[in-house]
């Protein structure tokens, strides 16, 4: 036993290569710049934002009563249109890509797949332009006529939009926007489910849905959950789309297809930000910080959940 242990401390350990300790160097110096970052970000945020927590109408122009009653219509209205577009885009989302893993032919489900990552990469203001120009008169008519055939319903209820210009419709154009995200994660979620579990259902007799149903989302609940976080952090915080077509009022209703909308915090400070001065500066970076809270909150659960599938899949 005394051999072997004075074996083993006189085998000399691996000289490790200068490539080996600059690529190393280097992840390290990259991983803690992201932390240093995030860090300093939130420390701005803060430092910038204490003056608008205790601003009143007098210091600041854009406050009636205090900086909470401005911040609340625009997180309500942040929350509102993200939750809208993930209602739209997770459906859509899982067909796609249980389409393209499971039912597509190999080229048709690559030439899919290409375009499903491309279109993560169209800028935001082309969707827009597309939504205040093609989808916003295109949908209006469909408001209307909600609204005159279902209005006892709250949702449809009150006087319908003349330009389409609403809550829904910037809530449409985001659940394009994170389409691309949550099919392309959700893909590859599929493709890992065990080929066993997927043979071993059809050879008891069940059916191509009957075997997803069973075998393959069974196994992919965890990343579908995870790609619904990430699509919705992506939804909170989108800008330029949202500012281009909603026609924002700062009033608080779920109401969909009327003119008086909620706005978002992330639209608001692209819009007011430009004319902004003094205290009311302040004003804005707080409601960033308010959003920076929320998003952060949304991806962390959103890595919690996949670190939790990824324990499940080790302990297995």
């Amino acid at each position: 036993m005394t051999e072997t242990t004075a074996t083993a401390e006189a085998t000399p350990k691996a000289k490790q290569r200068p490539g080996d300790i600059w690529f190393s160097g280097s992840a390290l110096f990259a991983g803690s710049m992201i932390l240093a970052t995030l860090a300093a970000v939130a420390i701005f945020l803060i430092v910038q934002s204490i003056p608008a927590f205790s601003a009143k109408p007098e210091t600041a122009s854009l406050l009636t009563t205090n900086f909470w009653d401005y911040v609340w219509p625009l997180l309500f209205g942040t929350i509102w249109a993200a939750l809208l577009a993930l209602i739209l885009a997770v459906p859509l989302s899982l067909g796609v890509a249980l389409f393209i893993t499971h039912y597509a032919p190999r080229r048709l489900a690559q030439g899919l797949g290409y375009i499903v990552d491309l279109l993560a990469a169209v800028p935001s203001v082309v969707f827009g332009l597309w939504g205040i120009l093609v989808l916003a008169p295109a949908v209006q008519p469909t408001y209307a006529w909600l609204n005159q055939n279902a209005g006892w319903f709250p949702l449809f209820a009150g006087d319908a939009s003349a330009t389409g210009r609403t809550i829904f419709t910037a809530a449409i154009v985001l659940a394009v926007m994170i389409v691309p995200i949550i099919t392309a994660i959700c893909r590859e979620i599929f493709l890992q489910t065990p080929k066993l579990h997927e043979e071993a259902a059809l050879a008891l007799g069940a059916t191509r849905w009957e075997m997803i149903r069973m075998a393959v989302l069974p196994f992919g609940r965890s990343g579908i959950v995870s790609a619904s976080m990430l699509g919705l952090g992506r939804a909170l915080g989108e800008t330029m789309a949202v500012a281009m077509v909603l026609s924002a009022t700062g009033t608080v209703t779920f109401q969909l297809f009327t003119s008086t909308n909620p706005s978002t915090i992330a639209a608001n400070i692209a819009l007011t930000f430009p004319e902004a001065y003094g205290v009311n500066i302040n004003v804005l970076i707080a409601t960033g910080l308010i959003l920076f809270i929320v998003t952060f909150a949304v991806n962390a659960l959103a890595r919690w959940i996949v670190g939790r599938r990824k324990e499940f899949s080790g302990a297995n």
